[in-house]
């Protein structure tokens, strides 16, 4: 395990999901984790969950300079202001501060250095907007957050990543009906351009190649199925190769996931959610990591929801979020 640098911080994510049992499950497993990490959370609400369980599971609170020495032997936990009332499956609205106070707090930590990375656990949009959240989902609460700690305007950037395959949306959670509309040259532009410069940055590919996805079937077949392939995308990929950028498309979606065709690129710039998102759950649900680009700092989160039905069971796999503590720790 790497002692060199700061851990990991891990935020509690929705507490009445899987995320708070994910934690514990992985202090079991540090062994598999290089790096400690300590979890932004309520230390009460995690050893009684613990002891539900009855899983040994010690937990000590303790400040972010402690975490990694006291890592071995407990689970570090920086202690919320807002405490956790919500029980396992039963979310309330008013375990939302809590929530957002554990994000707010890491970014503040990787931004002061008492932290490598920031590892985020599922939270539930919809109880968060039952308390007045404003944003789409996490990712653009982070470039939010961005802004204010480090003084960037950040263009945050979701992409799912697992040894098999690394997926980019260049729109994310939005109606299906609205995509069209969204789809400007600049915007793919900018998406794509921010995914090569962190692919070389962050992941250490000296030249990524990015496959472009069409919008319609056979990539519009020339403007027979739509116009947005001929004369959205395709102009923005010609941009991106005047750039200097090794990209190319558009391809049609549905030649783009097979094992052949998955050796020719380092990732897919799909144009909507669930067109790169389905590929990637079905080829490593089990392992698969969101990693948000674009951002003045490194985080990673598991590939996956709160799961509301299986929490406080002891059921839940926590080979997501092992692999995005893992990931977090190979990027830092």
């Amino acid at each position: 395990m790497a002692s060199d640098g700061p851990p990991l911080a891990l935020t509690l994510g929705n507490p009445s999901g899987i995320g708070p049992e994910l934690a514990l499950k992985a202090w079991m497993q540090r062994a598999s984790v290089p790096r400690p990490f300590f979890m932004l959370g309520d230390p009460a609400h995690l050893a009684d969950l613990a002891a539900h369980l009855g899983w040994h599971v010690p937990v000590q609170r303790c400040n972010p300079q402690e975490a990694a020495a006291i890592f071995a032997n407990a689970l570090p936990v920086v202690a919320l202001e807002n405490p956790v009332i919500g029980l396992p499956g039963k979310p309330i609205a008013s375990d939302a501060a809590a929530t957002l106070e554990s994000i707010r707090r890491g970014v503040g930590l990787v931004h002061g250095g008492q932290a490598s990375a920031l590892v985020t656990n599922p939270i539930a949009k919809s109880i968060l907007y039952q308390a007045g959240f404003a944003h789409p989902g996490h990712t653009e609460f982070l470039g939010e957050l961005a802004g204010q700690y480090f003084g960037v305007k950040a263009h945050p950037v979701m992409m799912i990543w697992s040894p098999e395959l690394a997926v980019v949306p260049v729109t994310i959670h939005v109606p299906l009906a609205q995509v069209p509309h969204l789809l400007t040259h600049k915007l793919i532009v900018e998406t794509a351009t921010i995914v090569a410069r962190d692919l070389t940055r962050r992941f250490g590919i000296a030249r990524p190649r990015l496959a472009i996805a069409g919008l319609n079937p056979h990539a519009g077949e020339g403007g027979t199925i739509g116009l947005e392939d001929r004369d959205i995308i395709a102009p923005a990929i010609a941009q991106l190769q005047a750039n200097g950028i090794s990209a190319s498309g558009p391809f049609s979606a549905d030649t783009l996931f097979h094992a052949k065709a998955r050796q020719s690129y380092d990732v897919v710039i799909g144009m909507y959610h669930d067109q790169v998102l389905i590929p990637v759950k079905t080829l490593a649900f089990e392992h698969g990591v969101n990693v948000t680009l674009g951002l003045p700092f490194i985080r990673t989160s598991p590939d996956h929801g709160t799961a509301f039905d299986i929490a406080g069971r002891g059921i839940a796999d926590a080979s997501s979020l092992i692999a995005a503590l893992q990931l977090a720790a190979r990027l830092t």
